[in-house]
């Protein structure tokens, strides 16, 4: 069963204040996913109490994170935080860099199951070419526009 699902690439229509007045507007998050707090009525009901779930994905050899909305990020980012670590590097300079299978034979010395498309899929998502998750975590829980609640290390990775 699918615990909780999120979109980081969508424009919908939002309800926020701007200079004191409510406006609707459409908040197209690119990038980004949701980071509604707690008591907003666009968070199901399960979670209303404690804020949006959020899912911040390392790359495929660290941890993610799961967080939790908050009402800053209503106020100061249209209730949006990050979607992911970031790359460092583009898809084409990590094929020249890596090769998949070897990026695969490594995750499994750590324990890591990878399934990929292929092995160029697997070279693009290198571990290497995405920024240190931890330190994009502790920078949107320190400004508040999402709230760490639990880390977790990959088992499996599965990349389309």
């Amino acid at each position: 069963d699918i615990i909780y699902d999120v979109a980081h690439n969508i424009a919908k229509q939002e309800t926020y204040e701007i200079e004191g007045e409510k406006r609707e507007l459409v908040v197209h998050r690119k990038g980004a996913t949701r980071s509604l707090g707690p008591g907003n009525r666009n968070v199901t009901e399960r979670y209303r109490d404690i804020g949006q779930p959020v899912i911040i994905p390392g790359d495929m050899g660290t941890a993610s994170f799961l967080l939790r909305g908050t009402v800053e990020a209503e106020k100061s980012t249209f209730g949006s935080t990050c979607h992911g670590a970031g790359r460092l590097s583009s898809r084409s300079a990590a094929r020249k860099r890596f090769r998949g299978r070897e990026v695969i034979n490594e995750l499994a010395k750590k324990g890591i199951y990878v399934r990929a498309h292929s092995e160029k899929v697997a070279a693009e998502e290198a571990p290497q070419v995405y920024k240190d998750i931890e330190e994009v975590v502790n920078v949107t829980h320190g400004a508040g526009i999402s709230m760490k609640v639990a880390k977790m290390k990959p088992l499996a990775v599965v990349k389309g």
